[in-house]
């Protein structure tokens, strides 16, 4: 716990000092495209089958678990929140990469503020409307290039790509990102999601080819 802190601290300030501009994923790679990866021209869908269809005076997110202030955001309340806009790389499991995505939505940071975990929430545990559910350390999220996106491109997010809203973690695999995010749990436990429980990684590393457990 007294080791958490400290991190949550640095990245706070290296986040408030890239709010400036617009952050970046730090390059990883010379050549940006993780091993084992190819790129595309499109913007593939991949998701459950199932893409709901929800009235923006009817969307809600709930943050829950390990913080101080549990909330449940309006889309209104959610959007007057400060805009955060980041262009950033996209790896699907798959093998296909994206280059230079512009997302515009919440910095997760932002949304961390408002709700403040609590010094032993470890982990997070994502839900969708579409029943979907990921997971990931708080250190994955914790990062200047995190953040719910409520556009794409300069547009509201389509259905097809996770809208109204999703949630973007550029330097793990785009699984983790999850599509149509109605819920955020923090907590200390790790609560494997709907394809970590099937073999999927729980890390999730682009660099290492971590696809599988």
């Amino acid at each position: 716990m007294n080791d958490q802190k400290p991190r949550f601290i640095e990245r706070k300030e290296r986040f408030a000092r890239k709010m400036a501009g617009k952050a970046r994923p730090t390059v990883r790679s010379e050549n940006r495209l993780p091993p084992g990866q190819h790129l595309t021209p499109g913007f593939p869908v991949l998701d459950l089958g199932i893409r709901p269809d929800i009235p923006l005076h009817e969307w809600r997110l709930e943050v829950t678990g390990l913080v101080e202030h549990p909330r449940t955001f309006t889309w209104e309340e959610f959007t007057a929140l400060p805009k955060f806009e980041d262009v950033s790389d996209f790896h699907c499991v798959t093998t296909w990469s994206k280059f230079d995505v512009k997302w515009t939505g919440v910095a997760f940071f932002t949304l961390a503020e408002a709700v403040k975990p609590k010094p032993e929430a470890k982990h997070l545990l994502f839900t969708s409307y579409d029943g979907y559910t990921t997971n990931v350390s708080i250190e994955h999220v914790m990062d200047d290039d995190v953040l719910i996106a409520t556009a794409y491109e300069g547009k509201p997010l389509p259905r097809d790509h996770g809208g109204p809203a999703r949630v973007i973690i550029p330097k793990l695999y785009a699984w983790k990102g999850a599509k149509f995010i109605r819920s955020i749990e923090f907590s200390a436990e790790d609560k494997l999601g709907f394809w970590e429980v099937r073999g999927y990684s729980n890390t999730a590393d682009p660099w290492t080819e971590n696809r599988f457990s």
